[in-house]
């Protein structure tokens, strides 16, 4: 494994090793660019993961401390834990669904297509579906996407088999187990899928795609990759020129260290990147770094979504199999008609039974909610995942009182839902209840949306410098040798899951750095 001194000034140092990290990391390191990736979690391999869920949340989850305002539901149930990522090498790839699904033409020019919404701070992206179609190619055979690559679909479980006969019967057209990065066949040294459900606590085979155990791993090979666990950053440091020199962490002993680098990307999460900006401020950024916008932290998206329970007079055992192989995608079209812009996908969910007892209608007691529980074998469920507006005052900050461990202020996180993001949910409540009601559901289940894991925005990127923080290759605006490298830096969101265009941007991204490097631009 390589090891690089600290005071190497000719590296490139990624905070954060998930979907954007993981990949920048592997996409460097083969092109022989010396690359220290610091994670703030642990290192936990296949032979780790828990198929429990508490246990796994305890193993996994970033739990540190964070405040929350605004009108969402979250803030009331969930006020320190709007979100509920990973803090672990691999990131959230760790628990990630595998759905990996491409944007389409319109969600790149949101603006144009959908005019100016009252409310709402909508940019058309830096960059086309055209110009991203290679990079999504290369995306997804990196990852072996199913039905890409000639790779077949996986089978469909009980809980796809209710989604798709409800939705066939109420007239949809696109309706399968899912574009997912998860192998329906032995590939990439990897295992084909054992339909051991719980997904989510960490795939057991091996057969997901996480940076934990491809990109990473493929990375370390070549020598040029050193991957620190347990190391925290807490500031982005920079010379009188405003250029970026290097990174202060705390490393596994709870000991300051100071990496220095020739260029930083921060891959963080669209909560804790914008935090890190925001903390290193200085006399030369005293808004934070990167931020003569006034945009970092801002444009906060989490998608608008929402669970819908069809209870049966049957056993559906909905736990068995792939957590999230099943998706109906007619209605992530735009049609203004329905009484929203954009649109949604809903995409089969199952959780066990103590996160359900924990999701269902959190603060709720009663009948309703046991009977519920009782009838768990008999349920079937689906997610809502649709496009949400983003908005200036949706944001993360600095909390003013609370610190973290190492003295920082910690995140804040302020959401209000938008007008549309609450006709679309509606629509998708009414539409999901309907599937399970066509196909003779007992009885219907509706559950608000509990903590964030697409959290997107925050360090959005935009073609003029005043709109957003960074350029179309996820370059700082202000700082040319540094990046943003996670899904903080969409411009919008999309009706799908975010992880195939943030690993699409990342194996661009390298390109992009390569070549400055190169040429001596940065």
């Amino acid at each position: 494994m390589a090891q690089f001194d600290l005071n190497d000034d000719g590296l490139v140092v990624i905070i954060g090793s998930g979907a954007g990290g993981g990949t920048l990391g592997n996409e460097l390191a083969q092109k022989g660019i010396k690359t220290v990736i610091l994670e703030a979690g642990a290192r936990h391999e296949i032979q780790d993961f828990i198929n429990d869920e508490w246990a796994s949340f305890v193993q996994l989850a970033w739990t540190d401390a964070r405040t929350t305002s605004g009108g969402w539901r979250v803030a009331h149930d969930f006020p320190n834990l709007p979100a509920w990522i990973v803090k672990s090498v691999g990131g959230s790839t760790v628990h990630w669904a595998g759905a990996s699904l491409r944007f389409d033409t319109h969600e790149f020019k949101a603006r144009t297509t959908y005019d100016a919404v009252p409310g709402a701070t909508l940019l058309d992206w830096p960059v086309t579906l055209e110009e991203m179609e290679p990079w999504y190619a290369k995306a997804e055979d990196r990852m072996g996407v199913t039905r890409t690559n000639g790779i077949s679909g996986l089978p469909g479980n009980n809980n796809y088999k209710v989604l798709e006969a409800g939705a066939k019967k109420l007239g949809y057209k696109e309706v399968h187990t899912g574009r997912m990065a998860i192998n329906s066949q032995p590939r990439d040294d990897r295992g084909s899928c054992q339909q051991i459900g719980f997904c989510f606590q960490g795939c057991k085979s091996g057969a997901k795609w996480s940076t934990l155990y491809t990109e990473i791993p493929k990375g370390e090979a070549t020598g040029n990759l050193e991957v620190r666990p347990g190391c925290m950053a807490v500031k982005i440091e920079h010379d009188t020129s405003g250029k970026v020199t290097g990174v202060v962490y705390v490393d596994g002993d709870g000991k300051t260290q100071r990496q220095k680098a020739r260029v930083v990307a921060v891959a963080g999460n669209s909560i804790e990147s914008p935090r890190l900006l925001l903390n290193s401020a200085s006399s030369l950024f005293p808004d934070g770094l990167a931020n003569s916008s006034g945009q970092v932290g801002r444009n906060y998206m989490r998608h608008t979504t929402g669970t819908v329970w069809g209870v049966f007079d049957r056993p559906v055992h909905m736990y068995r199999g792939t957590t999230m192989a099943g998706i109906v995608r007619d209605e992530a079209r735009n049609d203004p008609s329905r009484g929203f812009l954009g649109g949604y996908e809903l995409e089969t969910l199952s959780l066990g039974l103590p996160f359900l007892a924990a999701f269902l209608d959190p603060g709720a007691w009663g009948r309703s909610s046991t009977s519920a529980l009782d009838d768990y074998a008999n349920m079937a469920g689906m997610w809502i995942v649709g496009e949400d507006m983003p908005q200036e005052g949706n944001r993360i900050t600095l909390d003013p009182v609370v610190k973290d461990t190492n003295g920082l202020p910690v995140a804040s996180v302020h959401y209000d839902d938008h007008a549309n993001d609450r006709a679309m949910r509606d629509h998708a409540f009414r539409q999901g209840s309907a599937i399970y009601e066509a196909v003779g559901a007992t009885r219907v289940i509706r559950t608000p949306p509990y903590p964030s894991t697409h959290n997107l925005g925050t360090n959005r990127m935009s073609e003029k410098p005043r709109d957003g923080v960074v350029n179309g290759h996820g370059q700082a605006h202000d700082i040319k040798n540094l990046f943003v490298s996670d899904g903080s830096q969409f411009t919008t969101g999309a009706a799908c899951n975010p992880t195939l265009t943030i690993v699409a941007l990342a194996i661009r991204q390298a390109a992009f750095i390569a070549d400055s490097m190169g040429r001596k631009e940065i």
